[in-house]
């Protein structure tokens, strides 16, 4: 498997212009927000002492998202409900108080979670569209019990990425390119790109992405936000159009490792259909705020993954001097390595799940649908090249079709040779050096978007052995290359998710990263 492959395996996971076109007045820098950068817990300071109320800060997220979006394409759709949603948890409030930290927050969900017949759900694709799913996804219920509102649906690198090995991360036929807010012309990566877009232009409070292999991790770490790809087992995927089982979760995205901790609270519970969750889901923490303390890192042992800090001087500048930070927090480092994943045999696991899952999920979504299989997928895209083929195919969807079922040999001996390789690779390291997580590099800066070429293939990941394992990873601003945010990522054992946002909340505390978005047109020095 070439570099190329390797990369696109690394990025899985409607108020646009036409696919893949330009506005043809493109707005500047978008106005002031007067709730820029506010956490969940600022914001229901505010809302508590009635300076502000649930249905106003719905109105101002949907007005910054009608000036901002045109420039983005981070966003697919607004809810038409979400003002009264919000004002009806107002009057609930006053009546009977807050139902807890996420009481009329605004919330932003990746396309491919469904959330119910009033949004569309379709992972980006013009097949699925105008056929929505009836029903919330389970994390979309749980969102709603907790009074979050549903504020709309996030753009998406099409199909979580697995459609092309030359494919553009971040457009959708559905949504177009979405861009990259610290340079338009950098890729937001994916295929969680709107979640984290949306996130670092102040287009929502918190968003939900989906990882298989990359997806949270990456976009997060090139905008600059916080993003926790959970162990799979925790969140509940029933209600989500799937990639591959084995490797898919939710997870939330967030502008502090405070909120993405919230958010995750609010999306455990153990949902029975998903057979993931059976005998996992009471792993999962009562309240995984509790745990976040300002010194703990001391005496802390992490594994520090060298490799994935990537070729670049700049990167790797910005990556030492967040290891001497770990170190003056009281943490000691070892180097460690990982032992290789077989990315060919990866790609034999994705394509053969991506298969078998994604008919059953469309078998059971909506009966009366035109689209039942992946099949059916490719015969609407064939039937619709220019919308859905101008800049890349449909290659990765062909070989999966061409895939048997996942009784094949072939199948079963990848999944089990990825899956030791992964697993027994970070347990063992652990318990050799005895670590209590892992630190790396989440993703090198961004690249640049082109449509010709599709995406750049130089770019490190640190995070593949995590999501081939199923464990958690958790990635947090730590620094600026160029103008263009990059992550520092932390990984570890399974549902060791409370130990990883304990590690990134004491390094955020004592050496914030996060810088605002910039809308430059290009970060591209000049030589």
């Amino acid at each position: 498997m070439n570099r190329r492959e390797l990369l696109q395996l690394s990025v899985l996971g409607a108020a646009s212009s036409a696919a893949g076109q330009e506005p043809k007045e493109r707005p500047g820098v978008p106005p002031a927000f007067e709730w820029a950068g506010k956490s969940i817990k600022q914001l229901q300071a505010e809302l508590k002492s009635k300076n502000l109320t649930s249905a106003q800060l719905t109105q101002a997220y949907v007005k910054r998202i009608e000036t901002t979006n045109p420039l983005l394409h981070a966003v697919l759709e607004v809810s038409a409900e979400a003002v009264r949603e919000a004002e009806a948890l107002d009057r609930e409030r006053q009546d009977k108080g807050a139902r807890g930290p996420l009481h009329g927050i605004p919330v932003l969900v990746k396309d491919n979670i469904e959330t119910g017949e009033k949004l569309q759900t379709t992972a980006g694709s013009l097949a699925l569209n105008g056929t929505p799913p009836k029903n919330d996804a389970f994390v979309v219920k749980k969102l709603r019990d907790a009074g979050a509102v549903i504020l709309g649906k996030a753009n998406l690198s099409e199909w979580a990425n697995l459609r092309s090995l030359k494919s553009t991360s971040g457009w959708s036929a559905r949504g177009g390119q979405s861009r990259n807010p610290y340079a338009l012309d950098r890729s937001p990566t994916g295929s969680s790109s709107g979640s984290g877009i949306a996130i670092a232009a102040d287009l929502c409070t918190v968003a939900l992405g989906t990882e298989t292999n990359g997806s949270i991790i990456m976009p997060a770490s090139v905008m600059g936000v916080v993003g926790l790809k959970p162990t799979v087992g925790l969140v509940s995927r029933t209600g989500v159009i799937p990639i591959a089982p084995s490797q898919d979760t939710i997870g939330p995205m967030g502008r502090s490792v405070e909120d993405v901790a919230t958010l995750l609270t609010a999306l455990t519970g153990f949902d029975g259909e998903d057979l993931a969750m059976r005998g996992a889901g009471r792993k999962a923490e009562d309240d995984y705020t509790k745990g976040l303390e300002r010194d703990g890192l001391k005496g802390k042992r992490l594994g520090v993954v060298r490799a994935s800090f990537g070729a670049g001087t700049m990167h790797k500048k910005v990556m030492d001097g967040a290891l001497r930070e770990l170190e003056r927090l009281g943490a000691t480092l070892v180097n460690v390595e990982l032992p290789p994943i077989d990315g060919g045999l990866q790609l034999e696991v994705l394509l053969t799940e991506f298969k078998a899952s994604l008919n059953e999920y469309l078998k059971k979504r909506r009966p009366d649908a035109a689209v039942k299989t992946l099949a059916d997928v490719i015969a609407f895209n064939e039937k619709n090249t220019e919308r859905e083929l101008h800049f890349f195919g449909q290659d990765l969807l062909v070989a999966a079709e061409a895939k048997g079922p996942l009784t094949a040999p072939a199948y079963k001996k990848a999944l089990d040779t990825i899956r030791k390789a992964a697993r027994q690779g970070i347990d063992s390291v652990i318990a050799k050096n005895k670590l209590d997580a892992f630190v790396g590099g989440a993703a090198e800066p961004a690249w640049l978007i082109d449509p010709v070429l599709g995406d750049s293939a130089n770019v490190a990941f640190g995070g593949e052995h995590a999501a081939v394992a199923g464990y958690p990873s958790l990635t947090v601003p730590c620094g600026v290359v160029g103008g263009l945010p990059v992550g520092l990522l932390f990984f570890g054992a399974a549902y060791s998710e409370a130990a990883l946002l304990r590690l990134g909340f004491a390094y955020e505390l004592a050496a914030p990263a996060k810088v605002a978005p910039t809308y430059a047109a290009t970060a591209t020095p000049k030589f």
